[in-house]
């Protein structure tokens, strides 16, 4: 980005030549609106939260008259207008009139935008994507959700499958900036700027932060993300902070069953959870091949059989049913719970029922929601 003097800034006063390339601004308006693409098409274009602006935003950060471009031979020039929380190109504050330039990030407070270009002939300088989650400014947006922690704890009951009656709930994450409102949005940005674990924790202590204070203490399931399994330390070292945390909490730490690989660690890490009084849960078991033998070397607590094993079980050939039958006996021989995860319709509940599962999650027990 390059500053422009402030004389030639305002002596600009000039339409849009119609053979002059169109400038967009791509992002949403509002915290909940999708992307949109607004043509940079008065002089100047004034952005801001009251009406009467080019471009209005429902953001609360964004000041009444918060910045305004303009077009100056040929380039697009744009500045801040003494506004409350800033404006910034690239991530960084500006303080005077500044060129911009095709696929720079624009930040007015929190909203989100990246400059885009079309030429008169329709060929697209930088093609304007549809995609909600664009990459480039979700990588810009994820610095943001970890450094002011914005995110939204949901939380998924579990309940007896006889009775139906709520023993806890799972926590899962949500976003709360554009781009990265779903927890996959926010681990693809998180896996390429390598902190899926940094990820993983802050979901992890916001949601025990936020759940231990829902009536009656149910138990909270909190997830894992496989890279923690790397350094068996630094994960127990962060139990223990949540656990003192969460206090008296009863708290069960999920593991994908494929992250299951090293017996002599996670008798380690069993033996460290007993002591912090954390329960163990085996994740999407038999997803892959089902580790039996792990299931006695370091004896969980819980296993949630994978929603691939559930979905539409109503309907499974009989010796699939037994199969599953057995599995679900072996892992109650061991006093192991068996969860069903991913439980729909009436039919499959009742299915599992039969089946033997113990406990049950699912839209039809019911969907995440905020506490």
């Amino acid at each position: 980005m390059t500053a422009v003097d402030s004389a030639s800034f305002d002596s600009i006063r000039r339409s849009v030549s119609p053979h002059e390339d169109v400038w967009f601004l791509s992002g949403p308006t509002g915290p909940s609106d999708s992307l949109q693409h607004t043509p940079v098409d008065r002089q100047p274009f004034t952005v801001g939260r009251q009406s009467g602006t080019s471009m209005k935003l429902q953001f609360r950060t964004v000041s009444g008259n918060h910045a305004e471009l303009r077009l100056i031979d040929g380039r697009l020039v744009i500045r801040d207008l003494d506004s409350t929380n800033g404006t910034y190109v690239n991530g960084s504050r500006i303080s005077e009139p500044t060129i911009v330039s095709d696929e720079d990030l624009i930040h007015f407070a929190e909203a989100p935008f990246r400059i885009r270009r079309q030429s008169p002939t329709g060929m697209t300088a930088g093609t304007i994507s549809e995609n909600v989650c664009d990459q480039a400014l979700a990588l810009v947006q994820f610095d943001r959700l970890m450094s002011q922690r914005l995110v939204r704890p949901h939380f998924q009951p579990i309940v007896t499958l006889q009775g139906a009656r709520s023993i806890g709930f799972e926590i899962l994450g949500r976003g709360s900036v554009f781009g990265l409102e779903s927890v996959g949005a926010m681990f693809q940005a998180a896996e390429q700027l390598n902190l899926e674990v940094e990820l993983s924790r802050l979901l992890r202590w916001e949601g025990l932060r936020v759940g231990r204070e829902i009536p009656d203490q149910p138990t909270l399931f909190v997830n894992t993300h496989p890279k923690e399994m790397e350094d068996g330390q630094s994960l127990i070292d962060s139990l223990s902070k949540v656990r003192t945390m969460a206090s008296n909490t009863k708290i069960v730490l999920e593991i994908h069953e494929a992250a299951v690989t090293d017996p002599a660690f996670m008798r380690r890490l069993h033996a460290s959870m007993n002591d912090l009084d954390i329960q163990l849960a085996y994740d999407d078991f038999g997803a892959g091949q089902a580790r039996l033998a792990e299931l006695i070397e370091a004896r969980p607590d819980f296993v949630k059989f994978d929603i691939g094993l559930i979905r539409g079980i109503d309907i499974n050939d009989v010796n699939r049913m037994r199969m599953l039958q057995s599995l679900v006996k072996m892992v109650q021989d061991l006093d192991i719970a068996a969860l069903a995860e991913g439980i729909e319709t009436v039919e499959e509940a009742d299915a599992c029922r039969e089946l033997g599962f113990d406990l049950a999650q699912g839209f039809y027990y019911g969907r995440p929601a905020p506490a």
